[in-house]
């Protein structure tokens, strides 16, 4: 417990994520505004105390889209790295675990599923299914994949030649049974570390996608749109990029120092070198 409270990279991630969550949950029943509503009479005006972030180019209030838009790329950011934990593990386990022709065609699929980015990806399933939240996710979900694959793959092989699973095979217990019982909970901190660190980039991946019109589509706020559509308004209300980046920033460094203390505080080698 007290290895905690010394990494600082934890403390500061576990906190700026929190409140990152604490603001999705929070405008799932409040906002200061309606996150659609439109008032013209006040259109691009700046940051005042009737509205702290100021509004856009339609009178809608930016804190309040700001607030929303938290909820939003949580959604497809987790969503879109439960399908490739969900899918990614299993492969790198069952890779690890069986070898041979297996090892060999998961690890060959992995690199065709990285030759296509999540981006080209979304415009792909985009141009068959149209832009869209599902959309979004599932294409980043399809990204994870091949990178759980190969992180699963790796951390399982390591532990496949321990004596405890050798003894293991030795006493009749089957593939599966050595996977479920002894590989995966002993990698289980380098998948959670992983797993923050693919969140983190999921939500890049969203803003980046709803930015060029592919992910959450409008009258839903979403952090990347208001990227885009700020852009127009750059030199005349220059705050509207500024706090959608700043939200985007903060999320991404707060969930990387997560990954980076939970790394610190899970790794036994990194313990011994502080």
């Amino acid at each position: 417990m007290s290895s905690i409270w010394r990494s600082r990279n934890l403390i500061a991630g576990a906190a700026l994520s929190l409140a990152m969550l604490a603001v999705a949950l929070l405008s799932l029943i409040w906002t200061p505004y309606p996150p659609t509503g439109m008032d013209f009479l006040h259109r691009l005006a700046p940051p005042s105390a009737v509205h702290p972030f100021g509004t856009d180019s339609f009178g809608r209030d930016v804190l309040s889209m700001i607030m929303t838009g938290a909820q939003s790329s949580l959604t497809v950011a987790l969503i879109a790295v439960a399908v490739g934990a969900g899918i990614g593990v299993p492969l790198g386990a069952l890779a690890a675990s069986r070898g041979g022709l297996l090892d060999d065609v998961v690890m060959r699929g992995c690199d065709l599923a990285f030759a296509f980015p999540a981006l080209l990806t979304a415009v792909m399933i985009t141009a068959l299914a149209g832009p869209g939240a599902v959309n979004a996710m599932l294409a980043i979900g399809i990204f994870n994949i091949p990178v759980f694959a190969r992180v699963t793959r790796g951390a399982a092989r390591g532990v496949l030649v321990r004596e405890f699973v050798l003894a293991a095979r030795t006493a009749g217990r089957s593939d599966t049974a050595i996977v479920l019982i002894h590989v995966l909970p002993n990698i289980a901190a380098v998948l959670m570390v992983q797993a923050t660190i693919q969140f983190a980039l999921a939500i890049v991946a969203d803003a980046g996608l709803s930015y060029v019109g592919l992910g959450v589509q409008p009258p839903q706020p979403s952090w990347g749109r208001m990227l885009n559509e700020a852009q127009t308004f750059i030199w005349r209300a220059p705050l509207l990029a500024v706090f959608p980046g700043l939200a985007i920033t903060l999320a991404v460094l707060g969930l990387n120092l997560l990954g980076d203390g939970m790394q610190d505080l899970l790794d036994p080698r990194l313990r011994r070198a502080r």
